[in-house]
């Protein structure tokens, strides 16, 4: 037997006929799971750092690491789980930023982009990817009543009152 509560499971462990009893136990699974995700996130610099101190090849690094990490949290989490849509969709983002061709910005002078305006491309799709990450990452402390660190916190989107 098993409830479902925002990232709780309640088990029945075990039973008493002639006592009454029962016992059981209950297990913070889907939550540490997605707080152990959060947390790896708040470290990792390509999400929040400015765009000037971004070396492309470590940047790809840091997304292929956070599309494992993602795969690794979906094989932890209960199949029902709310964060599984989650999870999926910050995954897809990273997919996306390593698979899609990064734009063309030919009518930029490349002085801007350290002699290459490939590099255009390559920070236009990263702010793509906070954005959509942000917007995961908002969802998933919301669900699972979890604090971002300030640095993380930057690539959510904004409050209502912030927005107006």
């Amino acid at each position: 037997m098993a409830g479902r509560f925002k990232g709780t499971k309640v088990k029945l462990k075990g039973m008493s006929l002639l006592g009454i009893g029962a016992s059981f136990d209950v297990s913070n699974s889907d939550r540490d799971t997605v707080r152990g995700l959060l947390t790896f996130l708040e470290d990792r610099r390509a999400l929040y750092s400015d765009f000037h101190l971004e070396a492309p090849e470590q940047v790809n690094q840091s997304v292929h690491d956070i599309r494992k990490k993602c795969t690794e949290a979906l094989t932890s989490i209960s199949e029902h789980s709310d964060a599984q849509e989650t999870i999926r969709a910050i995954r897809a983002a990273c997919r996306n930023f390593l698979e899609q061709h990064q734009g063309n910005f030919k009518n930029l002078a490349p002085s801007q982009f350290g002699g290459s305006t490939n590099h255009a491309g390559f920070f236009t799709a990263l702010g793509v990817l906070r954005a959509n990450i942000g917007a995961q990452v908002a969802a998933l402390a919301i669900d699972y009543d979890i604090e971002i660190e300030p640095g993380l916190a930057a690539i959510l989107p904004p409050d209502d009152e912030d927005a107006g």
